[in-house]
């Protein structure tokens, strides 16, 4: 199945679009010690290793949001196409 130009520029936008507001999210957790899971949050001083792995996935998930915004903005092939 092929995409259109147009497409691709679209949702390269939105997922850049996201890389601020996930970092928002996580300097905003980290200052308040609490980050936000679904309506919940993790608490720092209650669940460290939680905290932490927390962090953890937020943080992939803007380092793939990244890398999913340059593949399809500039044609950069890291293989997530089929």
């Amino acid at each position: 199945m092929t995409t259109f130009r147009s497409e691709d520029i679209l949702v390269g936008i939105v997922a850049l679009g996201l890389l601020p507001w996930i970092g928002w999210t996580v300097r905003r957790g980290l200052r308040a010690g609490r980050l936000p899971i679904g309506r919940g949050h993790i608490v720092r001083t209650e669940r460290p290793g939680a905290f932490n792995a927390l962090l953890f996935f937020y943080g992939v998930a803007a380092l793939l949001m990244a890398a999913i915004a340059l593949d399809l903005l500039f044609h950069i092939d890291f293989g997530f196409r089929s």
